[in-house]
């Protein structure tokens, strides 16, 4: 039992046989704390219970979470491949209780586990306990049998935990390890404590408190538990190595590094097959839940990642994108526990083979300018700050990356240099920007939220509600009235106006009072849940207060919602076509048309898209309902509602279902029960799919890396759209007269004929500009010193022409120069001269073109000793262009 995958089982068997809820790992994006780049540990999504937001109906849960720290205050990014222990993507093991058992269970647990059915000897065990935590002490005292100097009393807030400057904390106790004299180090609390001799495999908090102010906290009335062990550091220690990166997972990923690369995992190549590793996991799981690099955010992160893998790909001379084909290794290693993995296997890969192909141009550029700036330094010099900022600014090289690439010659950077040119740069972008007011603007909505609270929004059931005006804002204030004729927003107590989100662009209508009215021009949410209503007084005025009439335009309403219920069928046939991986990264739904990004990697064809379009319009002429509920969000998704990454979701939320699966068998991913879609969703949408009428793809195509958007209509949208098409077509076939059924065969055999006449008037003009039209007219030559010259000014020759009348006309002179000047409709000339081959010691065709060039206007002129071509904007010195050449040649 010493493989990570059988680790992982035999942790979460044991805790499943002690009554705990085995939960699956929740996703790298967090579903319920904003305040995280990336899941960074196993009570992340246990979160909202241990702060008492929501409840488990089971009180003990056990997780392998996936997580990432590679950005923000977790960043262990620089560190990884040259450690022994650091990772940018590891699992925790975690067991949790919530308000059920407490310390003396828990360290019961732990020590049956790691001792019992992990068999690790005792004594090669220790503790550490927060100085103050007495009990802990006893119960590992009498519980583990260890004496007093295997329990280590830590006075810091090593051992203290704490979720923020307030809210529950509690003290902690660490396992830790010993491998022996061997290596260097000593225990915990120690002077050398740092070394590597004991390793902490486990920590178990006690979370017993809770701080309500500095220097003040209070029991909690239900002591909880929350514990994290590394599943990479424990396989290390029960397979018996010291490096993580030496367990039979990352042997496993670095083996096939080296068949890959060729180049074996040893020596100053080492680091750089672990950091690749390292990097897969990251990158792929990152990938598998919806992350795709870009240059803010997550995406980011990402990006970060997946090139500093890439350049040590690079370090280790792979000339082609090199980590996509390391993705299948990962998911036989790990896809069992992680399903996620093998859906998403071809995006992963094509994301990574792309995201290295467009980072080698990058990268090789970077690595030259860098090799030019540090050229003089000697190991333990600094790089000077303003250089890694301009390496970074001006052509996209990260300062992590730069640090990474001088790392190994023992040069570093001025990080202090560096922010001084960054803070520069903000501080001229700060100086740049005049500014409109939206800050202020901003402010006022979230006091009025404090004070109002949200609004409540009726739109769902109705398009037309009575409101009452809770406050009026003007320019970012807030002001008593809004007379006729003047503009501002309206706060109301409630609306059935939708407020711009989702994608969803807000409503539009009127406002109706006694003696006042005013129309709505817009509608946005602010401030998580205030409904601000852009308005024009018309007459009257408008006073907080005042009872209104609230009345949304139906007709444009009705073409929103047949359009965002069209975004749902159309995001479920795009997964049922094109896979499971994708995933909704945007979308616009207007009264118009609708708009749909979605992670894709490659261009979609024209079959795909058929069939898209008609899997679309299959679930909508269905007819069938369209169903909304309420459910609690783990409820939701756990039924298989898709919702979006990042989304930030309360405690309850409105799933739409739409249409019914097809009969001829094709199954979207989202297929739960019979139902073709499933979405967490608040927007409006349509009371049947036959609502939305039809709906017609009209573009697809790339807007950013591993993105694709389509554009589509519906209803009276796609009607118009049908009937532009036909009068279109109309007019071709009135055109080329032919029936519209012919249209299609008659345009292309007028394409092959018009393409038959060009080469035929080419030819034509290419005889008459050698004098062979027809008449007996010869080829104008001279001699010039001896030597032949064919010198000639041509029209109605294309310059890509020139060469090979140019040629033609060397056969017919034998030996000799030809010098052709074409002259063009928009009096712009080219000039070609060419050299027979027994002359090109004599004669270089680009010194004579060049002269040619400079009397037309021009500059330059490139090619070789017995062919050159040139331009120029003045066609009218033809003749002066030849005089040049000619004089050239009589030199």
């Amino acid at each position: 039992m010493s493989g990570v995958n059988e680790i992982r089982s035999a942790y979460l068997d044991f805790f499943a046989k002690a009554g705990h809820e085995v939960v699956p790992s929740s996703p790298l994006v967090p579903r319920n704390d904003p305040t995280l780049m990336f899941t960074n540990a196993g009570m992340v999504q246990f979160k909202n219970v241990f702060t008492g937001l929501e409840t488990r109906a089971i009180p003990r849960a056990a997780t392998s979470q996936k997580c990432v720290r590679a950005g923000g205050k977790h960043n262990d990014l620089d560190n990884v491949g040259y450690t022994a222990r650091h990772h940018t993507f590891f699992e925790m093991l975690g067991n949790f209780s919530f308000g059920d058992y407490f310390k003396e269970r828990a360290i019961e647990l732990a020590w049956t586990l790691v001792t019992r059915e992990f068999g690790l000897a005792k004594d090669k065990l220790l503790v550490t306990v927060y100085h103050e935590d007495e009990e802990a002490a006893g119960l590992w005292k009498r519980i583990a049998g260890l004496s007093d100097d295997r329990i280590i009393r830590i006075a810091t807030s090593d051992n203290f935990w704490a979720m923020g400057d307030t809210g529950p904390c509690g003290p902690c106790s660490e396992i830790f390890y010993d491998h022996g004299p061997s290596i260097p180090g000593g225990p915990p609390g120690s002077p050398d404590e740092d070394g590597d001799r004991f390793i902490e495999i486990w920590n178990l908090v006690f979370m017993q408190f809770e701080q309500v102010a500095p220097g003040e906290r209070i029991a909690l009335p239900r002591p909880s538990i929350d514990t994290g062990m590394g599943l990479e550091r424990i396989a290390a220690v029960l397979q018996g190595v010291h490096n993580n990166y030496e367990i039979d997972l990352f042997r496993a990923l670095i083996a096939a590094s080296e068949d890959a690369t060729g180049v074996a995992a040893q020596g100053a190549n080492l680091a750089s097959h672990r950091i690749i590793a390292d990097h897969l996991r990251a990158s792929s799981f990152l990938i598998a839940d919806g992350v795709l690099p870009s240059n803010e955010g997550r995406g980011y992160v990402l990006r970060r990642i997946m090139r500093r893998g890439m350049r040590h790909a690079h370090l280790l001379g792979a000339r082609e994108p090199l980590m996509w084909r390391l993705v299948p290794a990962l998911v036989r290693e790990m896809g069992r526990a992680y399903p996620e993995l093998l859906r998403a296997e071809p995006m992963i890969a094509e994301t990574l083979r792309l995201e290295e192909t467009r980072f080698r141009r990058t990268l090789e550029r970077g690595l030259t300018l860098l090799e030019d700036a540090t050229r003089t330094l000697v190991p333990g010099a600094a790089l000077d700050g303003e250089t890694a900022f301009r390496l970074y600014d001006t052509y996209g090289f990260p300062l992590d990356l730069t640090q990474d690439a001088l790392k190994a010659r023992g040069i570093g950077v001025d990080l202090g240099g560096f922010e001084t040119a960054m803070e520069r740069q903000r501080a001229e972008a700060r100086a740049a920007w005049a500014g409109s007011g939206e800050a202020a603007t901003e402010t006022v909505w979230f006091q009025l939220k404090e004070r109002l609270g949200a609004t409540e929004f009726l739109g769902y059931e109705t398009e037309r509600a009575e409101g009452v005006v809770s406050a009026l804002v003007v320019e970012g204030r807030e002001v008593a009235a809004i007379e006729a004729g003047g503009t501002g927003y309206v706060v109301l107590n409630q609306t059935p106006f939708y407020g711009e989100s989702g994608g969803q662009v807000g409503d539009v209508g009127h406002l109706i009072g006694a003696g006042v009215e005013a129309v709505v021009t817009d509608t946005q949410k602010r401030a998580g849940g205030v409904f601000v209503h852009a308005v024009r007084v018309e007459r009257g005025s408008l006073v907080p207060g005042a009872a209104l009439e609230l009345v949304v335009d139906g007709r444009r309403r009705g073409a929103i919602r047949a359009n965002h219920s069209a975004t749902h069928l159309l995001h479920a046939a795009l997964r049922t076509v094109l896979g499971d991986h994708v995933a909704q990264k945007g979308s616009l739904v207007a009264p118009d048309r609708l708009r749909f990004d979605f992670s894709h990697p490659l261009p979609i064809s024209d079959e795909d898209i058929e069939r898209i379009e008609a899997l679309t319009n299959e679930v909508v002429l269905q007819n069938a309902p369209v169903t909304t509920r309420l459910m609690a969000v783990d409820d939701a998704i756990g039924s298989g509602a898709m919702a979006l990454f990042g989304e930030k979701y309360g405690d309850e939320v409105r799933v739409v279902s739409m249409g019914e699966t097809p009969r001829d068998g094709a199954t979207g991913p989202n297929n739960h029960g019979g139902v073709f879609s499933v979405e967490l969703c608040g927007g409006t949408h349509v009371r049947r799919t036959g609502d939305i009428g039809v709906v017609t793809l009209v573009s697809e195509g790339a807007v950013a890396a591993g993105v694709r958007r389509i554009e589509a209509l519906t209803a009276d949208a796609a009607r118009r759209h049908f009937q532009e098409q036909e009068r279109r077509l109309k007019a071709v076939a009135s055109a080329i007269k032919a029936p519209v059924g012919e249209v299609a065969d008659r345009v292309a055999a007028l394409v092959d004929e018009r393409r038959k006449l060009e080469r035929d008037l080419a030819d034509a003009r290419r005889k008459l500009a050698l004098g062979q039209g027809g008449g007996d007219a010869p080829t104008p030559v001279r001699e010039i010193g001896g030597v032949k010259l064919v010198a000639r000014v041509v029209t109605g020759i294309a310059p890509k022409d020139l060469k090979g009348l140019a040629d033609e006309s060397k056969k017919t002179v034998g030996s000799g120069i030809v010098a052709l000047v074409g002259v063009g409709e928009d009096g712009k000339a080219a000039v070609v001269v060419a050299v027979t081959d027994d002359l090109t010691d004599r004669f270089d065709a680009v010194a004579l073109v060049r002269a040619g060039s400079e009397a037309l206007g021009g500059k330059g002129g490139g090619g070789r000793r017995d062919m050159a071509q040139a331009g120029g904007p003045d066609g009218a010195k033809a003749d002066a262009a030849l005089a040049a050449i000619e004089a050239a040649l009589a030199a």
